[in-house]
């Protein structure tokens, strides 16, 4: 028995030592490739992100079949439906992914900006320059279309990525990786400046956490508990949120059709998003107005609705709310509802509840709105608009690597400007102190 043991303590060691000695790898491929991506001009980092997004439309069936693999996979394992669905790839999501990557090459590049160039009295000028953050770590799940986009915005921005999707997506992001290394190679640009982990060992993960000789920033995309280990285990920066607990609030002075737009778009768009309202506050003078009208809305769509006890007089046929409902990312048609008698409360609510992802306000009155704008701590705020448009895409960064609750170094969807740093730069003429 010891003699076994021994052997599978010594197998599972070799076994450790192959992957870590495979990361480190790929870490220092990804540290020469960001030095060549750094000198890289816009032009030839547009051509590789055209080639790419015209790739992905002539590889269109072998994603799909790549996908319908995964799917299959998923669904045996019962998956949850939430996860399922952020994995499913179509036509239409094919073409979205390439037209998001065709919108990144669109954008200004951002890397080489010099700004803020001052005069100083000594006769130097002094300023910044936007630069490359150098080798960025994108850790995610079901989601296949962020291979593509991660990919691009890393490019556009200057940097080499390390990419390690979820096990459930292994075929389609694996499928999407040759059309970035095809990509690569006919800009003729480092194939390693892109790299996707092709083991579904989740031990890789640990290793690109800790290897900051080689990785810059850690970027997780997924579940919360995919997030906390790593904002856990991380030895380098990490750019996260936890979780997109996201309110909509309908003042008293809210006009009723733009309240219920707003309402129903917000939760029934789609359900598996970070930036689904999950809880909708109502002003008690408009209540009565617009609940009933909202209630047969859900009830149309087969939104499950738990609610507070004055809710439940509008509206009997919710379910009571429970005091972990108000602070649940449902990421389901499950809606928390939850009347208050003013302003001050629904901002009180939203501070104790909220997970400072995105938050929005209906209303007419215009200091209520800069108040709401003002007073609520989070990535996004919204006045009369869905807390859907949270994204990257929307915001007109082409695509996004994620959205950031944290306050550094980058707060809300993170695009091109998120992807590199700052340094000094100081301009003279043989100048000395």
């Amino acid at each position: 028995m010891s003699v076994a043991g021994s052997g599978i303590e010594s197998s599972k060691g070799k076994d450790s030592d192959r992957l870590g000695a495979q990361m480190q790898q790929i870490g220092r491929r990804a540290r020469l490739a960001a030095r060549a991506m750094a000198r890289a001009n816009t032009g030839e980092k547009n051509a590789v992100l055209f080639a790419l997004a015209r790739i992905i439309e002539e590889q269109q069936d072998a994603i799909l079949k790549a996908n319908a693999r995964d799917l299959a996979a998923a669904r045996g394992a019962r998956l949850e439906e939430a996860l399922v669905d952020r994995l499913e790839l179509n036509s239409n999501r094919v073409a979205a992914m390439a037209d998001g990557v065709r919108q990144v090459a669109a954008l200004p590049d951002p890397v080489g900006e010099m700004f803020d160039l001052k005069m100083r009295p000594s006769g130097i000028q002094v300023g910044r320059m936007r630069v490359p953050l150098g080798v960025v770590g994108i850790i995610y799940e079901s989601r296949p279309n962020v291979t593509a986009d991660a990919a691009a915005l890393c490019l556009k921005s200057g940097n080499a990525a390390i990419l390690r999707g979820g096990s459930e997506a292994v075929h389609s992001n694996q499928a999407i990786a040759k059309c970035i290394a095809t990509a690569l190679r006919e800009a003729g640009l480092p194939t390693d400046a892109v790299q996707v982990i092709e083991t579904t060992d989740r031990a890789a993960v640990g290793y690109l956490l800790t290897m900051p000789q080689f990785v810059d920033v850690v970027i997780p995309r997924g579940g919360k508990s995919l997030v906390a280990r790593v904002s856990e285990e991380a030895r380098v920066p990490v750019i996260k949120h936890l979780d997109g607990n996201c309110h909509v609030y309908i003042d008293a002075s809210a006009d009723i059709d733009k309240a219920i737009a707003v309402a129903v778009n917000a939760k029934t768009q789609r359900y598996g998003t970070c930036n689904t309202m999950e809880t909708l506050l109502v002003h008690a003078e408009i209540a009565e107005r617009v609940l009933p009208e909202l209630g047969s809305i859900y009830a149309g769509h087969g939104v499950e609705l738990r609610a507070c006890e004055r809710t439940r007089k509008i509206l009997p046929e919710a379910r009571a709310a429970h005091a972990e409902d108000w602070d649940t990312e449902f990421l389901a048609p499950i809606l928390a509802i939850k009347i208050v008698d003013s302003l001050d409360a629904a901002i009180d609510h939203i501070t104790l509840h909220g997970s400072a992802h995105t938050d929005s306000i209906v209303t007419e009155n215009y200091t209520h709105a800069r108040r709401f704008l003002r007073e609520v701590d989070s990535s996004s705020v919204m006045v009369n608009a869905s807390t859907r448009f949270a994204d990257g895409y929307e915001y007109g960064l082409g695509a996004e690597i994620g959205i950031s609750t944290d306050k550094f170094h980058a707060r809300g969807p993170v695009g091109l400007e998120g992807l590199t740093s700052v340094k000094w730069v100081v301009l003279g003429d043989g100048h000395v102190r």
